[in-house]
């Protein structure tokens, strides 16, 4: 009996890692990489309206597990922009490296960092400008309640004609419960409910800021994490619940994403 008691611990993150330790939020940032040599497909759709603007976007995302710890991949995308540009977007390289973790009884908390570059491609829905993303993620996950933070910067290039669209902070926070623990074998859901923000600087032409843009922007997002074995269904909406734009921009009325995850 005292070897199994001393075994527990060791028993409990084997699960776990099996299960639990692949979710991560859907529009947060979380610390959950890949295995070793392992391939995440996950193609998604995504929709956002504000006012009479729409825009959806179908990409698709491929993820490769360098080691345990650190995993990246590349995405494509193609842009379907009621009333403006429409066509493929540019390609993003992505990176993610966990730098902390630890194991406990039934549960672990990890750390990550991540970072993902836009280059431009000249596509034709493309921002005309290299962009890049650095974020940082924390996570803990049990066997029945799960909560994320992270935090991002994205800085945006200048395109050819001078025009800089202003830098955005990205804050999320994160909370998730398991209502019915569940075995790897079986199917197993998670309720999410994220607090999304997004804090823009103002767009500068040749140096000089543009009125009308930036702002703030928060949103309360349900969603849901579906998985059986090692395929996953991901999907929620972005609810706006505060906006202070600048000018008169449209506020946000919406915004969904519907993500499916192989991992092989």
């Amino acid at each position: 009996m005292q070897g199994i008691h001393r075994r527990w611990p060791l028993l409990a993150t084997v699960l776990l890692a099996h299960g639990a330790a692949a979710h991560d939020p859907i529009f947060g940032l979380g610390p959950h990489v890949l295995y070793r040599e392992g391939i995440e497909i996950a193609p998604r759709v995504e929709r956002a309206e504000a006012g009479g603007r729409r825009e959806d976007e179908a990409v698709f995302e491929l993820t490769y597990g360098l080691t345990g710890d650190w995993a990246a991949g590349i995405e494509f995308a193609h842009v379907d922009e009621k009333h403006g540009d429409s066509g493929a977007g540019d390609p993003r390289l992505f990176t993610k490296y966990r730098f902390w973790r630890n194991d406990m009884p039934g549960a672990q908390e990890s750390a990550a960092v991540a970072f993902k570059l836009k280059p431009d491609s000249g596509a034709d829905a493309g921002s005309g400008s290299t962009d890049a993303i650095l974020g940082l993620a924390y996570g803990y996950e049990s066997r029945r309640w799960y909560r994320w933070a992270s935090l991002r910067y994205r800085h945006n290039g200048k395109n050819d004609d001078g025009l800089q669209r202003g830098g955005r902070w990205l804050i999320d926070l994160v909370g998730g419960i398991r209502l019915q623990p569940t075995g790897y074998l079986e199917p197993d859901t998670v309720w999410l409910l994220e607090l999304n923000g997004e804090v823009t600087r103002r767009a500068q032409m040749n140096g000089n800021g543009l009125p009308g843009t930036g702002g703030s922007e928060w949103f309360l997002s349900p969603g849901l994490f579906w998985t059986y074995r090692n395929f996953a269904v991901k999907t929620g909406v972005q609810i706006p619940v505060r906006g202070d734009l600048n000018g008169a921009q449209d506020d946000s009325d919406y915004r969904a994403k519907l993500v499916l995850e192989w991992h092989l």
